[in-house]
């Protein structure tokens, strides 16, 4: 598994970097915000291990970026910011899972083996390509973009963890109650109904593609390109 990890302090990066390399992991370590991204735009890391606090770009920051950029790698948050607010605030940017500090090695591994096998069944499901298509849209899996023709579609986080969901499995209905796990997911706080307002802005947005995104009532939605 292709790890990026992501923390400034050199004694806890080195640490890490020698244990889950011991673990079988292949580690490319960054110590910087905005080398971290660069790093993760050209590395196509399997698992993203991103620390909040780093020198030159916060750690959300490279998370949000990331994410409008299209790149859907899962991503540890891994902080001594433990409070309920900040794990809020850092998987509604986009984030899949949150450890905070001090935190047991094993533990660590298991989720980041965890959320290595997500990528991995995620990929199973793609095109031999690495592409999935519905109509004039196309979802190219190692970058996490979303195109209409030739033109990336501008999606939020949200938007795009929706759309992702629906073009893994292009004919297939997916139920309203898998997409809230993935559109929000850990989100205790929010209300269910949220979804449906990400279905109504993500359906303006493809107004124009020749794809409808439909609701098949009792089954969930389903994205339908025009005959």
């Amino acid at each position: 598994m292709k790890l990026l990890l992501v923390e400034d302090d050199p004694s806890m990066q080195a640490t890490l970097q020698r244990t889950l390399s011991r673990r079988g992991m292949e580690v490319t370590c960054c110590g910087d915000g905005r080398q971290a991204l660069a790093a993760w735009q050209t590395g196509r890391p399997d698992v993203v291990m991103l620390d909040l606090t780093l020198p030159g770009m916060d750690g959300l920051q490279v998370l949000e970026q990331a994410r409008r950029g299209g790149l859907a790698t899962p991503v540890l948050i891994l902080t001594a910011r433990g409070t309920v607010g900040d794990r809020i605030i850092g998987l509604n940017t986009g984030a899949d899972d949150y450890l905070p500090k001090p935190f047991d090695l094993d533990e660590l591994e298991a989720r980041l083996r965890a959320l290595g096998r997500r990528r991995a069944q995620d990929a199973g499901n793609t095109t031999a390509a690495g592409v999935h298509a519905v109509g004039d849209l196309r979802y190219e899996r190692d970058s996490g973009a979303i195109y209409h023709r030739d033109e990336v579609l501008e999606l939020t986080p949200r938007e795009l963890a929706l759309m992702h969901a629906l073009m893994a499995k292009p004919g297939h209905a997916v139920s309203k109650e898998r997409l809230f796990e993935l559109v929000f997911p850990g989100e205790a706080e929010v209300q269910y109904e949220a979804i449906e307002v990400v279905v109504y802005r993500l359906r303006k947005k493809l107004t124009h593609t020749g794809v409808t995104l439909m609701t098949l009532r009792g089954l969930g939605y389903l994205l339908k390109a025009a005959t």
